[in-house]
């Protein structure tokens, strides 16, 4: 996950990394990670880190509940980049064909998102596809709107009011409530609440305002897509949004596809 901390493009410094082969970059991968050739899977998350410790490795079934457990074995046994892209994307100007990222932009301050969206423009090829994945604002809202309206019991009203309010409000990170109050504390101790983490949604995006937002950062040819539609060189061969039973991994999203301008 991106940290919430960008303060301005002088941030941006991104240190290379030898990403030689690379085609497509899978940003913020968290445990959503391919292994296809010319897929780099980049992320800065707990797992990834712990995964590449050795010290920290002899540690995890101590650090980890079982549920954890199997999703760190998952990352561990992928191929990934570990990097803060805070910091930047570590990779060349103009170096790779396409960059995806889900359920991450939504995580970065309003005014930060122009200056990632620049930064992946900077490392694609000319013509190169910028895919996003986000949570669906106008999606929540008419759903919202249509519960609200329909004269149902109150009982599950608030549920549809989380859809988009939840993650931008919420303490508690994810994961840690389920814990045993030990490994509560000592998280929280360590890593902190939802927003240390990276974990809270700082703004929401509908086909309006990311459209704008690719558009004012010099991307063209914007488009709202599909569930499994996508510019993308066999991109359903890469099984990103989709899980174990090949459904939609994230119903409720919204998926933008533009090309990089130079």
């Amino acid at each position: 996950m991106v940290s919430p901390v960008i303060e301005n493009s002088r941030r941006f410094r991104p240190r290379t990394v030898d990403l030689s082969g690379a085609t497509l970059l899978n940003l913020g991968c968290g445990y959503k990670t391919c292994d296809a050739d010319g897929v780099v899977n980049v992320d800065f998350g707990i797992a990834q880190r712990i995964a590449v410790s050795p010290v920290l490795n002899k540690f995890t079934p101590l650090l980890l509940g079982r549920n954890r457990i199997e999703k760190f074995q998952a990352v561990a046994g992928s191929k990934f980049v570990v990097y803060d892209i805070s910091r930047g994307i570590p990779a060349t100007d103009s170096s790779v064909d396409a960059v995806y990222h889900s359920h991450m932009l939504e995580h970065l301050d309003h005014d930060v998102a122009p200056l990632f969206i620049s930064e992946v423009r900077r490392v694609l090829k000319p013509g190169g596809i910028h895919r996003i994945a986000v949570p669906d604002l106008e999606f929540a809202v008419r759903r919202y709107i249509e519960h609200l309206d329909s004269g149902q019991t109150p009982e599950r009203h608030d549920s549809f009011i989380a859809d988009f309010i939840e993650q931008s409000v919420r303490r508690g990170a994810a994961g840690t409530s389920t814990q045993s109050q030990p490994r509560r504390f000592v998280e929280n101790l360590f890593l902190g609440d939802a927003r240390n983490r990276g974990e809270t949604h700082q703004w929401m995006y509908d086909r309006c305002n990311l459209t704008h937002l690719l558009e004012r950062t010099n991307f063209a040819d914007v488009r709202i897509c599909s569930f499994g539609d996508s510019a993308i060189p066999n991109w359903n061969e890469y099984g990103l949004e989709v899980d174990k039973l090949g459904h939609e991994y994230k119903p409720g999203t919204l998926y933008v596809e533009a090309r990089a301008i130079k």
